[in-house]
């Protein structure tokens, strides 16, 4: 592959990393690539972004590279996560919270083992909403972290106590999931709606 692929490349790695980053000796091992190589790609890559004034850095935390936002726009990412429009959730996410809501304390495996796909991504957009955080870990091998509600959940769908959660039907059945998660859904809906009417007054 040519220099300029190869940088191409790193950067669309670092960022699938996310937070955790990658060394150079790893993206040397994705790339097949010599560690001198990657190395110097990551320096000018590097350079690129603080060079062309971008929204994004590559920094080096802990031996590994990652992107990273700029923190002198820190005001404007606290503008963002206070927004009344970043209250809308995803399908996926939603779905994940009314598992996480209902069947607390829970891990990851197990939600994903009732969705039926991987729960990686909403687990980690509902952290960074407060929804959900870290309550322990399970007494089983590797102790997975288990999942539980926060007080900003609470909060945000107007409830006093989780008792208030609405009750889905006793039925055991496969459409468990998708009824939790229109209960919820309802829930935040109606929740929303009374916001929205008092803005209006």
């Amino acid at each position: 592959m040519d220099y300029k692929s190869l940088k191409s490349i790193i950067e669309g790695l670092l960022f699938l990393s996310g937070d955790e980053g990658l060394s150079v000796r790893q993206i040397a091992e994705i790339t097949e690539q010599r560690p001198e190589l990657t190395g110097r790609a990551l320096e000018e890559l590097k350079e690129d972004y603080a060079s062309e004034k971008r929204g994004l850095q590559v920094v080096q935390i802990a031996g590994n590279y990652r992107l990273a936002t700029l923190p002198e726009h820190a005001p404007y990412f606290e503008r963002l996560a206070y927004s009344p429009s970043r209250s809308s959730l995803s399908q996926a996410a939603l779905e994940t919270l009314a598992i996480v809501a209902y069947r607390q304390p829970i891990t990851r495996v197990e939600i994903e083992e009732i969705r039926g796909v991987k729960s990686e991504r909403a687990i980690q957009t509902l952290n960074n909403k407060d929804l959900i955080m870290e309550v322990g870990r399970a007494e089983a091998v590797g102790r997975p972290i288990l999942y539980g509600t926060t007080k900003t959940f609470l909060e945000s769908f107007g409830l006093a106590t989780l008792q208030e959660l609405p009750e889905p039907s006793s039925i055991e059945s496969s459409d468990q999931l998708e009824e939790e998660t229109q209960l919820l859904f309802n829930k935040l809906d109606s929740r929303q709606l009374t916001i929205d009417e008092l803005g209006e007054v």
